[in-house]
């Protein structure tokens, strides 16, 4: 992801989108819903509801640019169970959401002894 590499923030959108949406739609997202400035240094991950497809949205200093990715035989696997609209991703879990992995891991599991 060389395109990438002098971002300095990722921002995953939580809820689904219209993919008919371009990067004016998306802009208004990551102003309003997300309460961030497009113009940072910020990469902004959208879904589709059928998650297979992702739209990255940067600025690049120059203008807005917008990245696609659609998956052929399988789906992201999008965090739901979060409370925020926007949730900070660091580099590797980028990596891992576009190779198609939990970004969020494996849930904790609690046990407690019956004694």
């Amino acid at each position: 992801m060389n395109a990438f590499s002098d971002i300095k923030s990722v921002y995953l959108h939580r809820d689904f989108v219209d993919f008919r949406k371009a990067i004016n739609g998306l802009v208004v997202i990551v102003e309003q819903e997300m309460q961030l400035s497009p113009f940072d240094d910020a990469l902004f991950i959208f879904c589709n509801k059928s998650r297979d497809k992702l739209k990255i949205l940067y600025w690049d200093r120059t203008g807005f640019a917008l990245w696609y990715k659609r998956l052929d035989e399988d789906r992201f696997k999008w965090p739901r169970h979060i409370n925020r609209d926007t949730l900070p991703l660091s580099e590797q879990q980028l990596t891992l959401l576009l190779q198609g992995f939990d970004v969020m891991g494996h849930k904790s599991v609690h046990y407690q002894t019956t004694l």
